[in-house]
């Protein structure tokens, strides 16, 4: 198999490179991610692919950065919930960019590491690939999911020892503001009952 294998963050892809090369199978790599906001989270995340690639003699093709044009991809869909509309053209930006590539470099299958992470839609990733795929004659997308035969807990291993940079958002600024705001919800709960506790417990529980 002549593999692409479109790559979002090192945590995310690292169980995966492992899974193929195992199987002998090499695949290029291409990190393309114009969602990622600000640039400088880009680069992060871009460096740690890289260096992980040049550690295992892969071959990574560094995407455009243009968010700007991600943006006008997504307009309207800003307020859209994680796993939302947002984020199925978001894939699908992506995945349109990815066939073009294994396109171009005569490959004849691409896949991305996308679906390795819980907090995505399996479905929705599945769905932007295979209409991907049938924009381009002659390449198909291996549709598999990652989180099944003990990738999970390897994708956790790796992590730690690689000491890869690990993020809590996929990289948008929306999905930023998103995930802070349920860290803010969550921290408020955990204080009310905090709070809740101290004042039964110093007897008052009968007021």
């Amino acid at each position: 198999m002549k593999l692409l294998l479109h790559t979002c963050c090192a945590p995310c892809s690292a169980a995966i490179i492992e899974y193929l090369l195992a199987r002998e199978i090499r695949p290029v790599l291409y990190y393309f991610n114009p969602n990622i906001y600000p640039l400088s989270e880009y680069e992060k995340r871009k460096n740690e692919c890289s260096r992980y690639a040049q550690s295992l003699g892969l071959e990574i093709i560094d995407g455009d950065y243009n968010h700007d044009e991600w943006l006008q991809s997504v307009a309207g869909l800003e307020n859209e919930p994680e796993r939302g509309k947002r984020c199925l053209s978001c894939f699908k930006w992506r995945m349109l960019a990815a066939a073009r590539m294994t396109a171009e470099k005569q490959l004849n299958t691409f896949a991305t590491t996308l679906g390795s992470s819980r907090w995505k839609n399996i479905e929705q990733i599945a769905e932007a690939g295979h209409w991907a795929a049938s924009q381009f004659p002659e390449i198909r997308f291996w549709e598999k999911n990652w989180r099944k035969e003990g990738l999970s807990e390897r994708r956790q291993i790796l992590l730690r020892e690689n000491g890869f940079y690990n993020q809590t958002w996929c990289g948008c600024e929306f999905s930023q503001l998103q995930t802070e705001n349920i860290k803010v919800s969550i921290q408020e709960k955990l204080a009310h009952k905090t709070c809740c506790r101290k004042y039964f417990c110093h007897g008052k529980k009968g007021m």
